[in-house]
């Protein structure tokens, strides 16, 4: 939504607020600049970004909405993009809504999903460096994702390691869209980098497969594209669960960011039908699918269902699991949830304090 405040209004919050996608973006890729060798830094001004993404014309984003899907009010005075002036996404966002914490979420460019793996490595790099020193070291509620070229797995098991014990680093960030199903055996070096380091994986809807996002071929309109996340993630969700990486993996835990969260139930219960028929096909899954599901998978509320009966709602979240949903905003994007609407009245004080702060809190360790 378009959301018009007055900069500088600052709310009371006694429920606590950690918003858990914010997307922050530079101003110009001369941001990029001193955190790039000469080579790389020549790369980008001549060359821009190349992600493995060539058959898709233009931007994801529809056109009536500007600058990759903004909010019409998120420029900051100077006409720079929406999500690159701290000091205007402070007055907008931060403090208008009393955030104690705001986990960023990047986008691009930062060098996931470049088709040149090199290229991809060092501007992951150079964008975990902007973040802090742009964003988190100027504002303590700001938390950065720690970007990964999650193509090469070893490249980012480096680039974790390389952050491990920085706290300013919320969690390792993907992309629901990968060039293989995220439980291939090419990531295992990812989840057990970010174990060692105790982050938990994020993952954003949207990324660069190079493939359709359907199983026949390229969408033809926007509303397809959109609906597509909850079929990706599906994907992407079973996929981690038969491979067996949460048997790999005990500790691992994994955030779904803008893809809904209604198909999850429904996900659950298919996958524990056909275990019990198929499982001597999967020895090594020591549990029921939907156990794997409420022991290793987090999901924020943005965008969410809006069924006409609430209780639908709420039974959805029963299942699921009140302590696995997170709030977020994803500002500064047209889709915006505002937090004082976000939640219909029947969820209760008590509901709305896990969402909003408990529940991100115990997962990142984020204490006022």
């Amino acid at each position: 939504m378009n959301v018009h405040v007055k900069p500088g209004k600052l709310a009371t919050n006694k429920l606590g607020l950690i918003d858990c996608d914010i997307h922050a973006r530079p101003k110009a890729y001369t941001d990029l600049k001193p955190y790039l060798s000469q080579r790389w830094y020549d790369h980008l001004m001549t060359y821009g970004v190349r992600h493995r993404h060539g058959f898709a014309k233009g931007h994801p984003y529809p056109k009536s909405q500007p600058a990759n899907g903004a909010r019409r009010d998120a420029f900051p005075p100077d006409g720079s993009m929406p999500g690159s002036d701290l000091a205007f996404m402070q007055a907008q966002h931060l403090d208008h809504y009393g955030i104690d914490f705001g986990i960023m979420n990047p986008l691009s460019p930062t060098g996931q999903g470049e088709q040149n793996p090199a290229f991809s490595a060092a501007l992951a790099t150079a964008a975990n460096d902007w973040q802090i020193d742009l964003f988190v070291s100027k504002d303590p509620r700001l938390k950065a994702s720690l970007i990964v070229p999650y193509e090469d797995g070893l490249a980012s098991a480096q680039e974790i390691k390389r952050r491990a014990g920085n706290r300013d680093y919320a969690h390792v960030l993907m992309m629901s869209r990968t060039s293989e199903a995220h439980g291939r055996r090419r990531y295992w070096p990812i989840y057990e980098a970010a174990c060692e380091a105790g982050l938990p994986i994020g993952v954003h809807v949207f990324g660069y497969a190079g493939y359709a996002s359907t199983n026949t071929g390229w969408c033809s309109y926007y509303i397809e594209e959109m609906t597509e996340h909850e079929t990706s993630c599906s994907a992407l969700v079973t996929s981690l669960i038969m491979e067996g990486v949460f048997e790999r993996f005990p500790t691992l835990k994994f955030v779904l960011i803008e893809a809904g969260f209604a198909w999850l139930a429904a996900l659950g219960w298919r996958l524990d039908r056909n275990w019990k028929r198929l499982k001597d096909e999967v020895p090594h899954l020591k549990k029921a699918p939907s156990e794997y599901i409420r022991d290793h998978i987090w999901i924020t509320t943005q965008p969410m269902e809006e069924p006409e009966k609430p209780q639908d709602l709420i039974d959805v979240i029963d299942w699921i699991g009140w302590d696995r949903i997170l709030f977020a905003s994803d500002y500064p994007h047209w889709d915006f949830d505002d937090p004082h609407f976000a939640f219909p009245p029947s969820f209760g004080e008590e509901r709305r304090r896990q969402i909003f702060f408990d529940n991100a809190s115990k997962l990142y360790g984020l204490t006022v």
